[in-house]
């Protein structure tokens, strides 16, 4: 139940603005201004104790206790490491980040590309802090984590070998907003070593809350040079990169000095006349600040010589930075993939057209919601469902293509951070459906199984893929659609946030079924019970013509223990006292006659749908089979309380006897009879005071 009710706080809280950028959220509730404040007055420079100077920040295993590569490793302010340290030297610039000995290039090409937005830049690293003015050993960093910001303190210990910085460090030594901004995504995601590896997209998405999407440079796009300069001008991040093919291709360098496995920025875009051709090139940027293409149109290539006075001294930097130009077509040749982020509405000035943005955060469970891909026909339905509405078509004179274009990412939250405990990410996909015309405009529905079995999807994610997130553009003609989105196995727990990036506004809703009950009652009275039952209920009564929960339970356990085809350890008493608070309709805790008729005909009908639904005659159910069980027992229920059933009713290996079938069932007809006796109005509405809520809690 704690989960539940810190879901709900968190969407109160996000009503209220809270993880918006104006209103980060607190990371590990460390307030920076309290913090400094308290450093000054103190006279002393911040220490943070939920980030300490130990190994154990550094990593888990290549940097980990014990390893070599963390020998000699001390923690140093940058106070200790030059005179003159400077958080930033006039301006933030890409020649700012280069890459030390820890392998997170895909996070420094994103930073690298966040200096070409100041705007954005701003957002993540706060201009207003120093060294010199109110320097109380603190900083702070802001990012965007699965729909909220974060604002992340340091202190500004960072871990040094031989007095140089381990990790990123600027191009000139004295300037270290890149070498904080690094430490504090490291405290972020638990240490240093899980931010190993990775994808440029991850760090755009985390420095704008933007969404990134992927073009395979082998096919692209015809006018994909039109995307980049758009993208550039719009401020959107790039980031490219050469795939390798084995281990051995890690960092290698080809004969024209690019580096294989390593991310790259894109930084520019630009078109320039040669000898009476119009020519199309790309600048990139090495994060490690040198190693440059030495082709075609590389810094003392012969082309330059070429082009007018004006574009020479515009384009050209002849310096071994780590940036360059080469043509669009050997971009296209050299490089396998280009990334870039859209950015969202609220990190756009007014002059940009900007995108219509929806999400919605979830959670996948085994047992309930955890249906895996179409691969597993039983279970694929159970996932969450969300329908998407598509009213207006682009227009954008550039597409001939007539339709609504959708950019939908599916991100699984927090894998990063958990690597050190051995875990890591999921393979996670989502397919598109058409939304039956009898369903439109509706959103208390789950579409069930059959409904796939015999229903293509409209689009799906180009792969299952074990990436933070997976996403596409797709171009939809107008209607309504049902995004399913899970992890390519089944049963897998985890979180996950879905966006839609849409070019024109669109509603977007996740659905579910309504939560309601319309279990067939069933009424008769002394005179509908025959002679031969009336005259075994004298006996298994007593003296008192009434059976109570204890007697019920030795009365039904005789029963259930001579039958083989269901599974069970018996009745237990829980189950009886539910059975009874249910008809017990005098107060007296005990069954009558009639009262214990019906309950015997329930029983009856309970066993019978238990042996139709264990299809496999294991003698217990499935939980996706207990998911049928109850909606054909007559309850309707949402995806939070079927995971609670779940919880509350089956085993480690998710499967439910027939002792928990009939609690369940029990329990849901009395506390839906409960609830619609207090509902005076029928509004769906009920007011108790302390003690009505302890009875009936404790009932």
């Amino acid at each position: 139940m704690s989960g539940i009710a810190v879901k709900l706080q968190h969407q109160r809280a996000k009503s209220r603005g809270v993880g918006s950028n104006s209103q980060a959220v607190k990371y590990l509730n460390q307030d920076f201004e309290e913090l400094k404040r308290s450093c000054l007055e103190r006279g002393q420079l911040f220490e943070d104790e939920c980030f300490e100077p130990l190994v154990s920040s550094l990593g888990y295993k290549e940097l980990g206790p014990g390893s070599y590569k963390v020998r000699g490793v001390t923690w140093q302010r940058p106070t200790e490491l030059c005179s003159c340290p400077k958080f930033i030297s006039e301006d933030a610039t890409r020649t700012d980040i280069c890459q030390g000995a820890l392998g997170d290039c895909w996070l420094l090409a994103a930073i690298a590309s966040l200096t070409l937005n100041k705007q954005v830049l701003c957002r993540v690293v706060p201009h207003d802090q120093s060294f010199e003015e109110d320097y109380a050993g603190i900083f702070h960093f802001q990012f965007w984590q699965f729909g909220d910001w974060m604002d992340v303190v340091v202190d500004d210990r960072l871990p040094t070998r031989d007095g140089k910085l381990l990790f990123v460090h600027s191009e000139e030594g004295s300037e270290f907003w890149s070498a904080l901004l690094e430490k504090a995504y490291a405290k972020l995601n638990g240490c240093y070593e899980a931010l190993s590896g990775g994808s440029t997209t991850e760090g755009f998405e985390d420095f704008t809350g933007g969404i990134a999407e992927q073009h395979i440079l082998s096919s692209p796009s015809p006018n994909l040079f039109k995307i980049i300069r758009k993208a550039l001008e719009r401020g959107s991040l790039l980031g490219c990169s050469i795939d390798i093919t084995s281990s051995a291709d890690s960092e290698a360098i080809t004969h024209r000095k690019l580096v294989k496995g390593h991310a790259y920025s894109v930084t520019g875009a630009d078109q320039v006349e040669c000898n009476g051709d119009s020519v199309q090139l790309i600048r990139i940027r090495n994060p490690w600040g040198q190693v440059e293409w030495t082709g075609a149109w590389s810094d003392n290539s012969c082309e330059w010589r070429y082009v007018s006075d004006d574009d020479r001294e515009r384009l050209t930097n002849r310096s071994e930075d780590g940036e360059f130009w080469m043509s669009f077509s050997d971009f296209l040749r050299q490089y396998s993939r280009l990334e870039i982020c859209n950015l969202t509405p609220d990190a756009l000035t007014d002059e940009y057209k900007k995108w219509a943005e929806t999400e919605f955060e979830e959670t996948w469970r085994r047992g309930v919601s955890a249906g895996g891909c179409r691969n597993f026909a039983n279970t694929f339905w159970t996932n969450p469902q969300f329908v998407i509405k598509l009213d207006d078509v682009d227009d954008d004179p550039d597409d001939e293509e007539e339709g609504c274009t959708v950019i939908v990412g599916l991100m699984q939250k927090n894998r990063r951070r958990q690597r050190r405990m051995g875990e890591d990410m999921y393979t996670i996909g989502f397919a598109i459906y058409d939304l039956p015309e009898e369903f439109s405009g509706q959103r208390q529905v789950h579409l069930k199984k059959d409904f796939f079995l015999y229903h293509a999807s409209s689009a799906r994610s180009e792969t299952f893929i074990n990436t933070r997130e997976v996403s596409n553009r797709f171009c939809l003609p107008p209607g309504e659609y049902v995004i399913l989105p899970s992890t390519f196995e089944p049963n897998k727990n985890g979180d996950f946030y879905l966006r839609v990036f849409s070019e024109k506004e669109a509603d977007f809703q996740e659905i579910d079924d309504p939560v309601d009950c319309h279990v067939e009652q069933i009424n008769i009275d002394e005179d509908d019970i025959n002679d031969r039952f009336k005259s075994l209920f004298e006996q298994l009564a007593g003296h008192d013509v009434e059976i109570s929960a204890f007697e019920l339970q030795k009365i039904l356990n005789r029963v259930v223990t001579r039958r083989q085809d269901i599974r069970t350890d018996g009745f237990s008493v829980t189950t009886c006292r539910n059975m009874v608070n249910l008809l017990d309709k005098d107060g007296s805790g005990k069954l009558g006659l009639v009262e214990f008729k019906i309950l015997w005909m329930k029983i009856e009908k309970f066993l019978d749908l238990y042996k139709n639904r264990d299809k496999d005659h294991s003698g217990c159910m499935s939980s996706f089979e207990m998911r049928m069980a109850v909606e054909e027992a007559g309850f309707s229920l949402n995806n939070p309380l079927h995971q609670v059933i779940v919880a509350r009713y089956s085993d480690a290996e998710l499967t439910i006897d027939f002792d928990n079938f009939v609690c369940c069932l029990f329990r849901l007809e009395t506390l839906f009879n409960t609830f619609k006796t207090m509902d005076k109005d029928g509004d769906g509405y009920i007011e108790l005071n302390y003690m009505e809520w302890l009875n009936l809690a404790m009932l």
